[in-house]
C-alpha cells in the first residue's frame, strides 16, 4: 500500500489546517479548518477545494477550533458526505461552534449588503446554517485512547493534546501486507502549566510526525500569570474606564473565568461585574460542566467556578449592545479572540476611541487579523467599513496561551524513543516554522521539512 500526503493548509501559516492522506484510493482529510488573517489566506476559503470534495472518504478532527474545523460546512456544500471522526468533547463543541460560525457568515453577508461595504455586488455567506446542520449529522465521536477503525487498513487513536477541551493528538496506524506504520498529527499542543486541562499525552514512537509550531520561535514565561493579570485589571479600572478582553470562546474564556474568580476571592481586584458576552462561550462553559473527564476541575468545584457572583452571562443581542453605555468599572469578555468577527466588533467600534478604556489581548493574533494590527500599533482600524481611531490603552498578557511554546514542544518531542523517519513542521507562520525546524535538527533529527501550501509527499511505498 502506498501512502501520500498533500498539505492543503497550515503550511507556513497558523490557520486553515487541512492534510489530505491518500492510501491507495482511500482519502482521509485530517482537520478541516478555515483560513484566517491576511486577505490572501482568507480568499482561499472561497476557492474551489483543491480536490473533489466528494472523493474524500472521511474526515478526522484534532479539535473544534474554527481554524481546524470551520471549513467542514463548506466541504459538505461541495459534496463531501462521509463520516467525521473526533473526540466526545470535540463533537459537543462542534454543535455550537459550526452553527455559530454559519450564523456569523449569514449575518456578515446581510450586513455587507445593508451597508454596501463589500467589494462584491451580491455578498453571500461562505456557508449557511443549513450546511452546518448537515455537517453535524456526519459526526462520529469517541473517548480518548479508543482505537477507531476508519478503513480495513487504517485505525486511529485520539490522545489528549491539552490545548482546549477535547483536543487531541491523532495517531494513525496504516497496515500494509507486511508491516504497520504510524503517522502522528500533534494537533495543537497545550502548555504544561494549563490551570484547567491536563497536560498533553507523551507519544513514544512515530514513523511520520506532523508537529505544530505556533510558538516555535519563542519561549513564553512560565510564571503564574495571576499577578500580572491582576495588575492590568487594576490599572484599567483606575483609569476610570472599562477593560475589554477579546477572547476565544472555547478554552480561553473559561481560563479567564478561572483566574478572575481567584483574583476576586483573594481581594486583589475591585468587586466589579464581569460580562461574558459570547453566546458560544456560554454554551461552551456548559460543555465543560458536562465533560469532567476532559479537565482538571472536580465535579463539585466547577459550578462555583463558572457561577461566581460577579459573572454575568449575556445571551440576547440587546443586552450586548447595552454594554456600550457602560463607561467604567466593568470587565467585558467577548469573542472572537482575534477580532475577526462576532460581538467583539461592536465593542471595539465603541471602545477603541475611548482613552479611558483598556483593550487586553490574551492570546495569539494571527498575521493580518485586526488583533494583530492593533497590537502592532495601527492608529486606525477598519470596522464595519469605517476607519476607527485607536485611542484606548492596548495591553498584551503572556502566560494565558493555550499553545505550548518552543521549549515545551521540544520537550514533548523528547518523549519519542527515536526520531521519526520524516518530520513535518506545520501550523506556524513561516519564520516560526523555519526557526523551529532548525531547533529540531539540532536534536540530531534528519528529514525535518517545512512544507509549502499544496505540496505533496510520498510517505510510504508498498508497506
Amino acid at each position: 500500500m502506498d501512502v501520500r500526503i498533500k498539505f492543503l493548509g497550515a503550511a507556513q501559516t497558523v490557520t486553515g489546517s487541512k492534510y489530505l492522506l491518500d492510501l491507495e484510493g482511500f482519502r482521509l482529510l485530517v482537520d478541516c479548518g478555515l483560513f484566517q488573517g491576511i486577505r490572501e489566506l482568507r480568499e482561499r476559503n472561497w476557492d474551489d477545494f483543491p480536490v473533489d470534495a466528494s472523493s474524500i472518504n472521511a474526515v478526522i478532527l484534532t479539535h473544534a477550533h474554527i481554524d481546524h474545523s470551520g471549513y467542514l460546512p463548506k466541504l459538505v456544500r461541495e459534496g463531501f458526505n462521509g463520516p467525521v471522526y473526533c473526540t466526545e468533547a470535540t463533537g459537543a463543541l462542534l454543535k455550537i461552534m459550526l452553527l455559530d460560525a454559519a450564523k456569523l457568515q449569514e449575518e456578515e453577508a446581510e450586513w455587507a449588503i445593508k451597508k454596501g461595504y463589500s467589494r462584491h455586488s451580491h455578498p453571500k455567506p461562505l456557508f449557511t446554517i443549513e450546511d452546518a446542520t448537515k455537517a453535524l449529522t456526519l459526526i462520529r465521536d469517541y473517548p480518548y485512547e479508543t482505537q477507531v477503525v476508519l478503513h480495513p487498513n487504517l485505525q486511529a487513536v485520539f490522545s489528549n493534546a491539552g490545548h482546549i477541551l477535547g483536543s487531541s493528538i491523532v495517531s494513525l496506524l496504516a497496515q500494509g501486507n507486511e508491516q504497520t506504520k504510524k503517522i502522528v498529527f500533534s494537533g495543537d499542543l497545550g502548555p504544561a502549566n494549563h490551570p484547567v486541562l491536563n497536560h498533553s499525552t507523551k507519544i513514544q514512537n512515530a514513523d511520520i510526525l506532523l508537529v505544530e509550531s505556533t510558538y516555535g520561535n519563542r519561549e513564553v514565561s512560565t510564571d503564574n500569570p495571576l499577578e500580572p493579570f491582576g495588575q492590568i485589571v487594576n490599572e484599567a479600572l483606575e483609569k476610570g474606564g472599562c477593560l475589554l478582553i477579546p477572547s476565544f470562546a472555547v478554552g480561553r474564556t473559561q481560563m479567564l473565568i478561572y483566574y478572575l474568580k481567584m483574583l476576586f476571592e483573594k481581594g486583589q481586584i475591585p468587586d466589579v461585574p464581569v460580562y461574558i458576552d459570547s453566546p458560544m462561550a456560554i454554551s461552551a462553559t456548559e460543555i465543560y460542566r458536562e465533560h469532567h473527564p476532559y479537565h482538571k476541575l472536580k465535579k463539585e468545584d466547577s459550578p462555583s467556578i463558572f457561577d461566581y457572583k460577579n459573572f454575568n452571562y449575556l445571551q440576547p443581542q440587546d443586552a450586548s449592545i447595552a454594554l456600550n453605555n457602560k463607561k467604567s468599572n466593568a470587565i467585558i469578555i467577548s469573542a472572537s479572540g482575534m477580532c475577526v468577527g462576532g460581538r467583539i466588533m461592536h465593542h471595539l467600534y465603541h471602545r477603541l476611541p475611548r482613552a479611558n478604556d483598556t483593550l487586553l489581548f490574551v492570546g495569539y493574533q494571527a498575521e493580518g487579523t485586526r488583533g494583530r494590527k492593533i497590537l502592532e500599533g495601527d492608529e486606525f482600524i477598519n470596522i464595519f467599513g469605517l476607519s476607527v481611531p485607536v485611542k484606548c490603552s492596548v495591553r498584551h498578557l503572556n502566560g494565558l496561551s493555550a499553545h505550548g511554546d518552543k521549549r515545551e514542544i521540544l520537550s514533548w518531542l523528547g518523549n519519542l524513543e527515536s526520531p521519526p523517519k520524516r518530520t513535518f513542521i506545520v501550523h506556524g507562520e513561516a519564520e516560526s516554522s523555519y526557526h523551529f525546524a532548525r531547533s529540531v535538527r539540532r536534536l540530531g533529527w534528519k528529514n525535518v521539512i517545512v512544507p509549502e501550501y499544496l505540496e505533496s509527499f510520498q510517505l510510504f511505498d508498498h508497506i
